[in-house]
Parts: structure tokens; sequence; C-alpha cells
């Protein structure tokens, strides 16, 4: 059976495809409102379970177990097709998700957010990857553009639907929403879903998938502790870090003599992938740069509430789909590499205005510098998915859409590690340099988040932690204009190539 045979099978026979793309969306929202829904919540499951020294866990979990699987699921599916593969990372989140409905402890729902985090792995990457199979380039382009909204409707109905749950029945629903959704995916997918896959043995490269998982794992938990529970030369970082180093060395080498390599090296040879995956890292760590640190400044600095400041992000999440749908109908027009570079000018503009970001500006700027943000991604990573797809053949399309997911799932963890190092050390350095009687911490800028607390300071401490604030903020803000250049640099070397139909 030849590889034009696999791809006709797929789309010939799914010839309901609007029932397998409904299902893939109902797949990619339970993954995307996930985020967006447990933040809303996180505050009064906190309040019932305790354990607050653990609160950032239950997200950097959820986030570990999806960076190091997602390469493993991506190839398995080149391996054993799309639908087994599919479903089971659905099955694993469902199951995951009705535990943390039942966890009696902090410590538990880390522990069952990490399987979440196991199936979710699959469910991204896979879902990208079926669009890439059943739909022509054509096609494609504009479909992953409107995938793309999945993310903006859920970033805009997560909270709300978050806040209803907590305030009207129990904040366990917040995560058993995901079963009605999970079921009607796998129903969709198993009924509609035809794939001819060729019946062969097949060679499972476990040692390779074992040292990815070590050698992710690794770099993923020294990135998450490091600066913050963890000093940067402590011996428990230097050690993640080497066991990283070691790790991805070995990994290489099996790579290169495995039958059936987890991550066939040969996809890295490819110009238009390496640079479009290292183009996916640095966005990666704007994204985070932004939705993490502009909360906390417009509601610390502007004094506006956690609603203005949810506002400012919640316009990324707008200009995100609108932007990834214009990208689908424009990629066939223009070329993938003219609407990438569009993307990355965008994210440079966007960058520009926050970095002329200051109280006086108000929300509003800061919205409008998000919407920029949001267009550049949305031009920028819809062209990615479409390019790679059409760059590799089916046997490999897996494990390169994953590999673009993964590159922008490691960036938003360096932009943490990053950027957030950044904001801790010239916040610290500000108020050494100002606070007179040394009696302020970097802790006391919580106080500036809440209200309440914040009416309470004397006006010459508010007034030196909120200038503090800003006075970190805009070299935090510089930083994310590096990363906005540099993703500008990596997107206008991308070759040009013309989209073809691989199969």
């Amino acid at each position: 059976m030849t590889k034009e045979d696999i791809l006709t099978g797929i789309r010939e026979k799914s010839t309901i495809r609007p029932l397998v793309l409904v299902s893939v969306i109902l797949a990619m929202f339970m993954a995307a409102i996930e985020g967006t829904i447990v933040s809303t919540a996180m505050p009064s499951i906190a309040a019932d379970l305790g354990g607050f020294s653990l609160y950032s866990w239950v997200f950097s979990a959820y986030l570990l177990m999806q960076a190091v699987t997602i390469l493993i699921y991506g190839k398995l599916s080149d391996l054993f097709g799309r639908k087994p593969v599919f479903t089971f990372g659905i099955g694993l989140f469902m199951v995951g998700s009705i535990l943390c409905g039942f966890a009696d402890s902090m410590l538990m729902l880390i522990v069952y957010r990490l399987i979440q985090g196991l199936g979710a792995g699959a469910v991204m990457p896979i879902a990208t990857t079926i669009v890439g199979d059943m739909y022509t380039v054509e096609e494609r382009a504009k479909i992953q553009g409107y995938l793309a909204s999945v993310w903006g409707i859920s970033a805009i109905l997560g909270p709300a639907l978050g806040g209803f749950i907590v305030l009207y029945v129990d904040w366990a629903y917040v995560f058993w929403l995901n079963v009605p959704l999970g079921i009607l995916a796998i129903l969709g997918i198993n009924l509609f879903l035809h794939e001819d896959i060729e019946k062969k043995k097949r060679e499972i490269d476990y040692i390779g998938a074992l040292l990815i998982f070590v050698a992710v794992s690794s770099l993923m938990i020294a990135l998450i502790q490091g600066g913050v529970n963890l000093p940067w030369f402590s011996w428990q970082i230097i050690g993640l870090l080497s066991l990283f180093t070691v790790s991805l060395i070995l990994f290489i080498y099996q790579e290169k003599r495995a039958a059936e390599p987890t991550m066939p090296l040969s996809i890295w040879q490819d110009r238009l992938i390496t640079l479009a995956n290292l183009a996916s890292l640095t966005t990666g760590a704007i994204l985070f740069g932004v939705s993490s640190f502009l909360p906390a400044y417009v509601q610390g600095v502007m004094e506006k509430s956690p609603l203005v400041a949810g506002f400012t992000l919640t316009t990324m999440s707008i200009g995100w789909p609108i932007a990834s749908t214009l990208a689908g109908r424009l990629i066939i027009k223009f070329g993938f590499r003219t609407i990438a570079n569009c993307g990355g000018v965008a994210l440079v503009i966007g960058s520009i205005v926050f970095m002329n970001l200051d109280p006086t500006k108000g929300p509003i700027w800061a919205g409008i510098g998000s919407f920029i943000i949001g267009v550049g991604m949305g031009l920028s990573t819809t062209t990615f998915i479409v390019a790679i797809q059409s760059s590799v053949d089916w046997k490999k399309r897996g494990v390169a859409t994953a590999s673009n997911m993964f590159m922008r799932i490691l960036g938003s963890a360096i932009g943490a590690s990053l950027l957030g190092g950044i904001l801790n050390n010239r916040l610290h350095s500000y108020l050494q340099n100002n606070d007179s009687d040394l009696s302020l911490s970097l802790d006391a800028a919580n106080i500036l988040l809440e209200k309440s607390q914040r009416e309470k300071l004397p006006p010459e401490t508010l007034t030196l932690l909120q200038e503090g604030l800003t006075f970190s903020m805009e070299s935090v803000y510089l930083g994310v204009f590096i990363l906005a250049v540099l993703s500008s640099i990596l997107i206008f070397f991308l070759p040009k190539k013309e989209l073809k139909n691989h199969s």
C-alpha cells in the first residue's frame, strides 16, 4: 500500500468530514477551555483544599505532562493511526478530569492533574493532524483558521463559565464538564473517521521515548522551579539541567540508530520546519510574557478591577482567531511567507505598544497592545502549521505537527523563567535602591493586587511599590520586544516553498 493510498483512503472514506471536524473541535475545545476555566476556579479550590504553597503546581503539573508526552503521541499516531491514539488521549484526559473532581487535598489534585496532562498531550497535536490528513492544502489553510477560533471562544467563555460553576454549583464540575465533551468527541471520531493503516508489525522506540521523557521532564521542572522555589545555581537545578543535557545527547544517538525513531531527526534537516519551530519557541515566550504579567500591572499599578484586567487579555483572544481565519484565506493567495512575515511585524508592533505602556495610558492602551499581539500570533501560528504539514508526508505529519506545538509549550516555560526572573530581579533592585528602611520585600508587591489591602498602605509605600512594578515591567516588555524581533527575523528567513498536498 502506497502513501497515496493511505491519504486517499482517509479522504474518500471520511465522507462525512463535517462530523469528524465537529468531533475534533469538541476535543480541542475541551483542552482549550481547561486552562481558563480552572484558573477562574482555583481560588475557590485552594480555599476548600488548602495547600496554597502548592497552588502553582496545579498548573505546572498539567503543562509538564502535556509537554513531555506531546512528541511521543505524535510519533505513535504516525505508527498506529490517529484514531486509536486520539481516543486513548481523550479517554485518559477524561479519567484525570473525573479524579480531579474527587480530589480531597491539593497534593491529590496535582497527581490527578498529571494524569489529565498525560492525556492532553495527545489531544491538541493529533486533532490538528487529523485536519491535515482530511483536507487539501487549500482547504486546510481555511480550516486551521477556524480551529484557532476555538481558543478565542474558550478564552472568553471559560472565565464566565468557571465563575458561574463556582458560585452556583461546585468547583468539581469545572473538571467534570470535560466528560460529556470527551464522550461526544470519541464517538464522532470512531464512527466517522476511517483510516487505511498498513498492517505490519511496528517497532516502537521505547528507549527513545524514555530518553525524551526524562530530558523534557528535567528541563521543564528546572524552568518551572528555577528562580522561584529553588535558586538557579542550587545543586538541584544544576542536577536537573545536567540530566537534561545527558538525556538529550543519548536521545540524539538513539534516534540515529532506531528503526522507527520517536522523533526522526530528518524533520529538523528541513529548514522550514526548523525555523518555524524556533519561531514558535520565541512566540511561546512572548505569549507567556504578555498573558502572565499584564493583569498584575493593570490591577496593581493602574488600580483597575480583575474584570478590567481580564479584558486587556481578552482582546488578544479576539485578535488571534480573527487573524487566523484571515491567514487561512490569504495563505493560498499570497503565500505562507508573506502572511507569516505580516505576523512577525504585528508581534514587533504589539511589543512596542507595551514598551510605551504607563499608568496614564490606561487599560485601553494595554488592550490594544494585546489585540495586536493576538493578530501576530494568529497570522504566524496558523501559517506555521499549514506550512509544516505541507512539507512532510503522512508518516511524519503527526510528529512534525507535535514538534511545533511542543516548541511553543517549551517557549512558554522558558518565558515564565526568563521574564519572571527579569521582573523579580529589577523589582528587588528598585526596592533596595529606593526603600530607605529596607522593610519591603518582593512579596510586598502581592499587596497591590488586592484593593482592600492596597488601600491600607501608606501613600509613600503605595507609590514606591507601584513605581517599582512599573520600572520592572519596562524591563519585561523590553524582553518581549527582543523576543518579537527575534521571531520576526526567524520568520523572514523561512525558505520560499510552494505548498503541496503531501500524502
